[in-house]
């Protein structure tokens, strides 16, 4: 074989070579979706699933609060991002903002399985133009039965048995409550009414708190697991995790009758998603009902949000359902008049 042959073989191959890495770099950059969510809060099993059905890769940034997220956004932290997990508050900021991209529903068929009440919950985007929810739930009350006195009273006004003055907390959460002392005076959680706010502060301060060891939403599901709580304003699944399952059933959990403050937490399109159509891909995928049911069960939710999933699911021991929360309201975003809240929480938690 004569040099000059030799030569044009190897480049010939090294061309070929280059069309092949410079395919696979565009592949790359072409199959990868980049999502940002709350930490905890994304079952690895299911982004193993959908990254070997589609050959996506998938991309996960955690963010804690919605403050976090929104303050990260806003800064330009969100290029790249191709679907943000924001609560309805924020997802109502954002939609205001004009910070998203809308969904074409035609790409999600799976949105037939959102449940009906989502839609008379989530005022700010009720035909899920700029969002898909991703979970509804809700806070509530658990209480400790085999310490709290048998005949306590399963609603709000718990917060005010001197039999257990020491022995109680609540959410370290302004709107959570906030939101339970004006459900429980029969007004809407979201009131901007001064004289209901004041009445709400009225009630908090001089009936609740006397009785209440702390505001915390970061250690009190371990003070409750441990005894020190018998009654805690809380998120069930942080209770619950700190619990021996074989436990349980000394646990009280419920949503009060009159309502609560509730959550809908979705999945938004930011502006600028370099991957628009994973993004829905990875939207429709969530709903498909059997995959759904996979997120439920890692986290033991209750199937407050797809129709479907229920009968997939392996967990059945829900700790409250769609229908518990059909008295609560969803927190929106209260514009200018959220100065109002700030002003009685700092009263409520720093004075009287």
């Amino acid at each position: 074989m004569h040099k000059t042959n030799i030569r044009m073989l190897v480049l010939c191959s090294l061309i070929a070579s280059m069309a092949l890495i410079g395919c696979k770099k565009s592949n790359l950059v072409n199959g990868k979706l980049y999502l940002y969510n709350w930490t905890y809060y994304t079952p690895d099993s299911v982004i193993e699933q959908f990254e070997k059905e589609t050959g996506i890769d998938v991309i996960i940034d955690n963010f804690a609060s919605n403050e976090e997220m929104f303050a990260k956004v806003m800064a330009g932290g969100n290029e790249g991002y191709d679907i943000i997990f924001p609560s309805s508050d924020y997802t109502s900021i954002m939609i205001k903002l004009g910070m998203l991209e809308e969904i074409d529903h035609s790409k999600v068929p799976n949105l037939k399985y959102i449940n009906p009440l989502i839609k008379e919950k989530a005022t700010y985007d009720s035909n899920f133009r700029y969002s898909v929810p991703y979970f509804m739930g809700s806070s509530g009350i658990a209480v400790n039965k085999a310490y709290a006195p048998a005949n306590y009273n399963k609603d709000w006004s718990i917060f005010a048995d001197k039999r257990m003055a020491g022995r109680m907390s609540m959410l370290d959460d302004m709107r959570e409550v906030m939101g339970g002392a004006l459900k429980y005076l029969g007004y809407s959680g979201n009131t901007t009414d001064e004289a209901q706010l004041q009445q709400a502060l009225d009630l908090i301060v001089n009936e609740w708190k006397p009785n209440i060891v702390k505001f915390d939403s970061e250690s009190f599901a371990k003070s409750f697991a441990r005894g020190e709580f018998w009654v805690s304003q809380c998120y069930p699944e942080n209770v619950f995790s700190e619990i021996p399952e074989e436990k349980w059933g000394d646990i009280d959990f419920f949503i009060p009758p009159e309502g609560g403050m509730m959550y809908i937490d979705n999945m938004v399109i930011p502006k600028g998603s370099r991957n628009y159509d994973s993004a829905l891909k990875f939207i429709n995928f969530i709903h498909r009902p059997e995959i759904y049911a996979e997120f439920l069960d890692e986290f033991g939710f209750p199937p407050t949000t797809n129709t479907k999933a229920e009968k997939y699911m392996k967990n059945h021991n829900y700790f409250f359902t769609a229908e518990d929360m059909k008295n609560s309201d969803n927190i929106m975003d209260l514009g200018i008049d959220l100065e109002k809240y700030n002003n009685i929480w700092q009263t409520i938690r720093y004075q009287m």
